[in-house]
């Protein structure tokens, strides 16, 4: 298949489909320049509520719609939407614009949307990315009734062939509107597998891929293309060649599925007898239950700031409470690794007022936050605390560079402790507290900050992103960032070794687990808990099964002494594939993109 054909995105609903392009302008109305008489302000704020009042009982025949179409969890969606806007502070602020301004109900409203997405939409945070199509869909539904307009369904045609949508954007809304019969696949530039559109297509098991990289104008109406949701990619006019090979390769999947399947009662234990533990890393609620039926042995990162974000003020100690208590017993007789709220960056919540800075992903945030608003952390501690009576909550702290700052932490849980006890709440006496292993300093320093710590989790994602100096959710980077570069491969094997000397479970929990190519290499260079996201807990078990230790080892030793990543991942993909067919595993997916070797059996 000739790759200059291809569009490259996320695979974010698996499966492979074959249509007609059908392009959908979801956009924004045009809004003019409007001011208004000093009498005609009170008429417009009735006109603004009006809206959001119309808008609401939308998004909750829409939700309903969703309940019946893909059940009860994908409804709480439009439950989300509804929060925002009907959000006081949200509401207020635009009341303001239009009283202090004598803005007109529909300027005001997109003046304040449009300041929310530009801050959202720079986000590395994929929960605030979700939350720009969320807000696209809110603006779209509430300047449309302002203005008068009706907003149509997201299809006109009355041809039975299927088509697949390409939209700038997708939101919930869009994917509710989609009928299964009539469409066979989605396309998107903007959104990730974590946006509520890709949660809900998963659901209603519509192939899709978000996020294309460049030649989306190339797409126009009644084109012929073929979508891969598996691997995230979109062929424009595909031969017949083409689909045959796309649908043996599908075949492949739905085989590979079987066998997945299969595995979720199976040990993890390879060939040689090596036992692995395998957990989860979770973002948000909706996960959880998958990630335990699927047999993830407790959760190795349980990230928080889905607590926090758009929200204007900060969680409650007893919602907090309740939260990890719930994912405690979810996962009873195994570990839970909650991280420290990760602020910073772009991932404030209202209620943290942050000062301008010129590089704030290596300024104040995370673990710098938690310590300089030491409210923030001694609530979430009180919290976790309190729900350890109901599992094994471990606490996690992430962008460590300094051993102080553990010190710290830790004198802040005795405190605490010691506080809940006299006030006599009831609540665990410790809480085991670990370090995330994200950062150059802390790599290097994992010998004086093990002897501060219960355990050592390595955060592939950003030890790759800090030591290569690449931004991570750059798309003109994407080559250059990978775990598999020697300098990262030799960080890991340091951290490892370091874990081991000092008796202390070390995992890894970034990215880099989820892949089969880099999980082989972590197992040979001694890991043996990995931690990887819900939607690969099956193949990875699986995969974990075909291979032996002694051959990871090997082929891990030899990584350490090349030059190249491209020397690296020759190495393990000979290796791995003496156990399995790498056209099968698709072994060379990694975060950032696919390997050279990879894109050649696939040209």
């Amino acid at each position: 298949m000739s790759n200059d054909r291809w569009l490259r995105g996320d695979g974010v609903s698996p499966g492979i489909a074959l249509g007609t392009a059908h392009v959908v302008h979801w956009e924004l109305p045009r809004v003019t320049l409007r001011s208004v008489q000093r009498d005609q302000v009170d008429r417009e704020i009735v006109r603004l509520r009006g809206a959001v009042a119309a808008v609401r009982k939308l998004l909750e025949d829409l939700g309903e719609r969703t309940r019946q179409r893909a059940g009860p969890e994908e409804a709480k969606i439009f439950d989300a939407q509804i929060l925002m806007i009907e959000d006081p502070e949200f509401l207020r602020e635009i009341e303001h614009l239009i009283t202090d301004n004598q803005l007109s109900a529909e300027r005001a409203f997109e003046f304040k949307t449009l300041e929310m997405r530009a801050l959202w939409a720079q986000s590395s945070s994929s929960l605030l990315r979700q939350r720009v199509a969320d807000l696209t869909g809110i603006q779209i539904r509430v300047l449309s009734h302002l203005a008068g307009e009706t907003v149509h369904g997201v299809l006109q045609s009355t041809d039975d062939h299927p088509v697949i949508v390409f939209t700038r954007e997708l939101t919930a809304e869009l994917i509710v509107q989609l009928e299964r019969e009539q469409v066979a696949g989605f396309a998107s530039e903007e959104g990730t597998r974590t946006a509520h559109a890709a949660i809900l297509a998963r659901s209603l098991g519509i192939p899709g891929v978000m996020g294309l990289v460049g030649g989306f104008d190339r797409v126009a109406n009644g084109m012929e293309v073929l979508i891969d949701g598996t691997h995230g990619r979109v062929l424009l006019e595909p031969t017949p060649d083409d689909v045959a090979e796309a649908q043996e390769v599908d075949r492949r999947r739905l085989a590979l599925d079987v066998q997945l399947g299969d595995a979720v009662e199976e040990p993890n234990v390879t060939t040689d007898e090596v036992t692995i533990t395998l957990r989860c890393n979770l973002d948000l609620p909706e996960e959880l239950d998958g990630a335990a039926q699927h047999g993830a042995e407790g959760v190795g990162l349980l990230r928080t700031e889905f607590l926090i974000l758009g929200r204007t003020e900060l969680p409650g100690e007893e919602e907090q409470v309740a939260f990890f208590g719930r994912v405690a017993k979810r996962f009873a007789g195994y570990p839970v690794v909650v991280r420290s709220y990760d602020l910073g960056g772009d991932k404030f919540p209202v209620a943290v007022h942050p000062t301008p800075e010129a590089n704030p992903f290596l300024g104040w945030r995370a673990i710098r936050v938690c310590l300089d608003e030491p409210d923030i952390l001694r609530t979430q501690i009180r919290a976790l605390l309190q729900a350890r009576r109901h599992g094994d909550l471990q606490l996690m702290l992430p962008l460590i560079t300094q051993v102080e700052e553990v010190e710290r932490v830790r004198e802040l849980v005795e405190e605490v402790a010691a506080t809940l006890e006299r006030e006599g709440v009831p609540a665990a006496e410790d809480l085991p507290l670990g370090v995330q292993i994200e950062t150059p300093a802390a790599a290097m320093m994992a010998d004086q900050i093990a002897q501060r710590s219960d355990f050592l989790s390595v955060g592939t994602n950003d030890l790759t992103q800090y030591t290569l100096a690449v931004d991570r959710g750059n798309a003109r980077l994407a080559g250059r960032f990978t775990p598999l570069h020697p300098a990262v491969v030799r960080m890991l094997k340091h951290v490892v070794e370091i874990g081991k000397r000092a008796g202390l479970e070390t995992s890894v929990c970034g990215e880099m687990a989820s892949d089969p190519l880099a999980a082989f290499l972590l197992l040979g260079l001694g890991y043996r808990v990995l931690s990887v996201a819900p939607s690969a807990l099956l193949v990875i078990r699986w995969f974990i099964r075909q291979i032996d230790v002694r051959g990871a080892a090997e082929a891990a030793q030899q990584t350490l002494d090349v030059a190249t990543t491209a020397d690296a991942i020759a190495i393990l993909e000979e290796a791995v594939a003496k156990y399995v067919d790498l056209n099968l595993l698709d072994a060379g997916r990694l975060q950032g993109g696919w390997s050279q070797a990879t894109l050649n059996r696939q040209s």
